[in-house]
């Protein structure tokens, strides 16, 4: 399978590690594409990967989207003509991706992928909405799993509903918890600030303006926000009654609301 990557990232460069790797059960030759040519050019110099300008006319089996979330409706409109049977994303935002590889790509096959993790904590899992199936796009779902990863599919609607709690939210309530907090010595941390201080380390490690799109992408954080606000302002009465709400079986906001 010859394979364009568009977006020669991290996201990018685990997808064409993926799809390379000795255990992968599909035999693909990648090529990069970026904005930004020395970012392919690097992403290939470590690989046994091509370099193709931005504006190339060539074809290739399947083509890559690894791209910020809001340019993936560009992105299929630029790349969509490169791909002679598969068009798939993997970019974290399902909804606006699948109506743009279906309106440019009405012909392939059709995915959208979303590693659940950053790249440096593969493997994980992978939501996946496949919108028009295919042996290209089996091919690319099996070489994600031969790498250890879990690929479960969803929905669009269903994947994006989820990202509000599981990214936006969280993200916002990590990020607020820190930026609220003040330096306290180790010795005065407790088993849960010790964790959360654990994670704030975590989220604050990536990039920023992948943490920006996410919160573009999705409205988590306005309800992290308005329960807080809530708590604070709460009786014990009523935090008793917030504090109850919270437990359970993960369906927190039903409950709450």
């Amino acid at each position: 399978m010859d394979l364009l990557v568009v977006g020669a990232g991290e996201m990018g460069r685990w997808v064409a590690d993926t799809m390379t790797a000795a255990a992968a059960p599909v035999d693909a030759a990648v090529t990069f594409t970026d904005r930004d040519p020395a970012v392919a050019a690097d992403a290939a110099r470590s690989r046994d990967a091509e370099v193709v300008s931005a504006d190339t006319e060539a074809t290739f089996d399947a083509v890559c989207l690894a791209v910020p979330m809001s340019a993936v409706p560009d992105a299929a409109a630029g790349y969509a003509g490169r791909a002679e049977h598969a068009l798939f994303d993997v970019s974290g935002e399902m909804t606006a991706a699948v109506d743009a590889l279906r309106e440019h790509g009405p012909d392939l096959e059709r995915a959208s992928y979303h590693p659940l993790f950053a790249p440096p904590r593969v493997p994980g899992n992978v939501a996946a909405v496949i919108d028009n199936d295919g042996p290209h796009v089996a091919a690319i779902a099996d070489a994600i799993e031969a790498g250890g990863n879990d690929v479960f599919e969803t929905t669009a609607d269903e994947h994006d509903r989820a990202m509000e709690t599981v990214q936006a939210g969280a993200h916002a309530a990590v990020l607020a918890w820190r930026l609220a907090g003040d330096d306290v010595r180790e010795e005065f941390h407790t088993p849960v600030s010790r964790a959360l201080d654990g994670v704030a380390d975590t989220v604050t490690e990536g990039s920023p303006a992948v943490y920006a799109e996410i919160q573009r992408a999705f409205d988590g954080a306005a309800g992290v926000a308005d329960a807080a606000g809530e708590i604070a302002a709460a009786d014990a009465e009523r935090f008793a009654e917030l504090y109850e709400a919270a437990r359970g079986d993960g369906s927190t906001r039903e409950r709450h609301e």
